[in-house]
């Protein structure tokens, strides 16, 4: 996450009136506003990775998979977030122009400077979402990934790592691996 807009807080509205005369994107979090800062190289990887797979097993669904520049607006946390990467199928957000709301899966992949946000207040606010089945975190550096399912009134973690299985993404019935999440990125050190 980036640093606080120096101002006095913004309404939503505000927010994007204001954002859309910047050059960068800023997540907007109840008033507060955040420059997003540019990724590494193995973050993009990683996430074009993750969107490809999903574009392609999603084609000629009703599902749309988006990565990186697409608002996700969670109205009870009163905040904009741009996820790595995350799929709807709803068909209130096939007609959004500028943020999807109802959002079956979120995938969010980790930095240094995000990891804790990620796990932590962004995690919280997107638990508020009632259509959201999985967030998926994707840990570059361990080649790690976490999905965490939506059971009814609580939350599972599953797990995989290295050459470890594939996980089901139920929200989307496709699988994925580690291996396939990272396979454009260099061999660990």
């Amino acid at each position: 996450m980036g640093h606080a807009r120096e101002a006095a807080p913004l309404n939503r509205q505000a927010y994007l009136d204001w954002e859309a005369q910047q050059p960068d994107k800023h997540e907007y979090i109840a008033g507060e506003v955040f420059a997003m800062v540019g990724v590494r190289q193995n973050h993009a990887l990683a996430a074009g990775a993750i969107y490809a797979r999903l574009r392609s097993h999603l084609a000629g669904s009703r599902c749309r998979s988006f990565i990186a520049d697409m608002k996700l607006f969670v109205a009870e946390a009163d905040a904009y977030f741009y996820p790595d990467v995350m799929v709807t199928c709803d068909e209130r957000d096939r007609r959004a122009e500028l943020a999807i709301e109802h959002p079956k899966l979120v995938v969010e992949v980790l930095s240094d400077s995000t990891a804790a946000y990620d796990r932590g207040t962004k995690f919280a606010a997107y638990r508020k979402l009632a259509d959201l089945q999985e967030y998926l975190l994707v840990d570059i550096d361990q080649r790690r990934l976490e999905l965490y399912r939506r059971e009814a009134d609580h939350w599972i973690l599953l797990e995989s790592e290295g050459s470890g299985p594939a996980l089901k993404l139920e929200s989307v019935d496709m699988a994925l691996s580690p291996a396939e999440a990272f396979e454009d990125l260099d061999e660990q050190p």
